[in-house]
């Protein structure tokens, strides 16, 4: 039993080969044990596979319209999750937070104009700008002795006159940090000073490891920051249903959405009936079995953390939110240390996709089980070093 009143199973290994699953079918006929791609290996909430089950067996499936009650839903958790008052005209639905990031970079600026982010971040932050015709910047994050930081130094200095949006991620994927008010308003009123528009990824928002680091969303900084911000959201990752498809975008400034909406036109598919089924559902009825699975990853992260520790030359800083690791593997001095452990039979994602060679990122949203397995064929592999 878990911190809520009913109990759920997290324990469970679910076998998804042979489901046509991205996370399974990239070493599908191998012994290789999969911890890579942002995709959980627990069954989503049994409320939300309720709500699936019952509206299949009504078996129409035309096209669909925004239900109220999910913009309705939505409003609540985000009023009730981070005292934000969203009116519902700010919201923009999308069948994906990577559309999202592909819209705002043809939404912001001019073909030829700079797009920041901070690395390592999520590969599509690193491709976006490109098909749109922008010019990437990158500036490291500084990693200090217990988490990762924002180089403001480095931002100031990268900066250009060209230069038009941030691509930012917070909760940041893959070093899982929730920034502090404190780093915020500072790249708030640094984004301010040089006319930026703020793309915020906040998918991982939910997923606080650390109890104690509140997530706050940019845009609930000020009014002032709040008319420059675009903010990603979606129930994809929280409640393990990224496969159907349905993220948001908060967007307060009315000539910034109408901006967003006409570069969405005619090439963004609308979102489909049963991804809103499954949002609405999870919005409603998932918060105790996010409780639950909070409890089990806060365990999952504690077993990463402490292994990884006693692993030589492998090294990685707490993860404030999400379930993923970052894991610093410099010290081992071999070219790909992705491939290493993939010859090794565990599949991790490799940091240079990130921007940031010499890592792996360790996906833990998994039974204790498969964590096991997988952490023991890590140090076998470094045992043969």
């Amino acid at each position: 039993m878990t911190g809520c009143d009913k109990h759920y199973d997290f324990d469970t290994i679910i076998d998804r080969r042979n489901t046509a699953c991205e996370k399974w079918g990239r070493y599908k006929g191998t012994d290789i044990l999969p911890m890579w791609v942002a995709d959980m290996d627990f069954a989503s909430p049994p409320e939300v596979i309720a709500a699936l089950q019952k509206r299949v067996s009504h078996g129409v499936f035309g096209y669909p319209k925004v239900p109220q009650a999910l913009v309705s839903a939505v409003q609540e958790a985000l009023c009730t999750d981070y005292h934000w008052t969203v009116d519902a005209k700010w919201l923009v639905w999308l069948p994906g937070l990577v559309t999202g990031l592909n819209v705002t970079c043809r939404a912001v600026g001019q073909a030829g104009d700079g797009v920041m982010t901070a690395i390592p971040i999520y590969p599509p932050f690193l491709t976006s700008p490109q098909f749109s015709g922008r010019e990437l910047i990158t500036v490291p994050l500084i990693a200090s002795e217990q988490k990762w930081e924002i180089d403001f130094e480095a931002l100031a200095a990268a900066v250009t006159p060209t230069t038009k949006l941030l691509l930012w991620c917070n909760p940041q994927n893959p070093v899982g940090r929730i920034f502090t008010r404190k780093e915020l308003t500072d790249l708030a009123a640094f984004c301010d000073r040089h006319g930026l528009v703020i793309c915020s990824d906040e998918i991982h928002a939910d997923l606080r490891i650390d109890p104690d680091a509140p997530h706050i969303p940019m845009a609930t900084l000020g009014p002032s920051i709040a008319d420059r911000t675009i903010t990603l959201m979606a129930p994809s990752k929280t409640y393990n249903i990224a496969g159907l498809g349905c993220s948001f975008a908060v967007i307060s400034n009315d000539r910034l959405r109408r901006k967003f909406k006409r570069a969405m036109a005619g090439i963004v598919p609308h979102i489909n009936t049963l991804a809103y089924t499954a949002a609405l559902a999870a919005y409603r009825y998932g918060k105790p079995w996010l409780t639950a699975l909070l409890d089990y990853l806060r365990q999952n992260h504690h077993q990463v953390l402490t292994t990884v520790a006693t692993m030589p030359g492998l090294t990685m800083k707490p993860v404030e939110a999400t379930y993923l690791a970052w894991i610093d593997a410099r010290a081992l001095e071999i070219e790909s240390p992705a491939f290493f452990f993939e010859k090794s039979g565990v599949g991790f994602n490799n940091g240079a996709d990130f921007g940031m060679p010499g890592f792996v990122r360790l996906n833990f949203g998994c039974p204790k089980k498969m964590l096991d397995h997988g952490l023991a064929r890590m140090q076998a592999a470094l045992g043969k070093l």
